[in-house]
């Protein structure tokens, strides 16, 4: 369980690594007004914005790294626990899917993580 736990934190972090470069570098491309279905204007205007969400989005996965690869798990609780408020949050104010892409991966990760240090 604790290779689950572990695989699933790392996929969590790994998501908002992939958040932080889409709003930081392509939040202003094709791509990324594919993705947040925004007209080029709109993208334009909010890329500032979105670039600060990217950055905070880094710190979050930088935070799950160190407390994986540290093996703190106190660590890796609490910045699972920033994921799931974040995701539920946005959930509320912006785009139900993020209640899927975010706090669902994270809740996941959480579970197995208490689980496998339940096991322990």
């Amino acid at each position: 369980m604790k290779i689950i736990a572990s695989l699933l934190v790392f996929l969590v972090a790994a998501i908002h690594v992939a958040f932080l470069v889409l709003e930081m570098f392509y939040f202003d491309d094709p791509i990324g007004r594919g993705i947040f279905n925004t007209t080029p204007e709109d993208s334009a205007t909010m890329a500032v914005l979105a670039a600060n969400q990217g950055l905070y989005n880094g710190f979050l996965a930088a935070g799950l790294f160190w407390g994986l690869f540290a093996k703190k798990t106190d660590v890796v609780y609490f910045f699972l626990g920033c994921v799931i408020v974040a995701g539920v949050y946005g959930a509320a104010t912006a785009s139900g899917t993020i209640l899927i892409v975010q706090a669902l991966p994270a809740l996941l990760a959480l579970l197995a993580t208490l689980v496998a240090r339940r096991s322990n």
